[in-house]
């Protein structure tokens, strides 16, 4: 199958990034003057060894690690030279994680989890709750809303982790290995959960996978070769 292009309008720019690590005096490339565009509505994946980088470019298009050089653009703002309050904002509000563990808070339920992205970003509690449950339904663990993480499976606790990572809306959603610590077939499940959220919600998303079947479900696939990214 012939791969998607992405679109001339990308949601999701990185030119010329460059990001290494200092350990004893050394350097430790990790990206080298690397170029991706994620399209609007574009369900990419990222396929690498371990050690290649895939969370370290996740990082930098999100937000979370200052690139050493170039630029990472959201919605065709140049996001490299913003103070870090300002790039909080942003991944709070414009930037969905979802990651191999699910990082839900075990103190509070499913929907408490979800509830507490959108109140931080000022809904009420009542308009948060209400948000949850439906994110929750369709990802189909409605039922076990008041449950806390413990009492939840591997699978039903990723797809409430999803649900949180786009309990605001975002317009880009980045996954490292979202189903690796889960069965084949559970792994499956989760992700033909993620893939219609996705679809259905015309979100970007950028996901990090070493299982090749759910690659080839998405728009197209990329990987990391001497610290650029390139087509699969």
């Amino acid at each position: 199958m012939m791969a998607k292009k992405p679109a001339l309008d990308p949601i999701l720019k990185l030119t010329n990034v460059g990001r290494a690590y200092h350990e004893a005096g050394r350097a430790l490339v990790i990206l080298k003057d690397a170029d991706f565009s994620l399209g609007r509505g574009e369900m990419v994946a990222l396929v690498a060894p371990s050690g290649a980088g895939k969370s370290t470019l996740l990082h930098t298009a999100g937000l979370l690690e200052r690139p050493d050089s170039g630029d990472v653009l959201l919605d065709g703002r140049d996001c490299s030279a913003l103070s870090d309050d300002e790039r909080t904002a942003i991944r709070r509000n414009d930037v969905g994680f979802v990651y191999q563990f699910h990082h839900l808070l075990p103190e509070f339920t499913a929907l408490e989890n979800v509830m507490i992205p959108q109140m931080l970003r000022g809904l009420t509690s009542a308009a948060a709750a209400e948000r949850a449950q439906q994110l929750l339904d369709y990802m189909k663990v409605g039922p076990r809303a008041t449950h806390r993480p413990s009492e939840l499976s591997g699978g039903e606790q990723q797809r409430v982790a999803i649900a949180r990572a786009v309990a605001n809306a975002p317009l880009v959603l980045l996954a490292d290995e979202p189903t690796g610590n889960l069965d084949p077939q559970t792994a499956s499940y989760v992700f033909e959960a993620l893939e219609a959220l996705v679809r259905q919600s015309g979100l970007s998303a950028l996901i990090a996978t070493h299982n090749h079947d759910l690659a080839a479900r998405m728009d197209r696939r990329v990987t990391l070769k001497d610290g650029k990214v390139v087509d699969v």
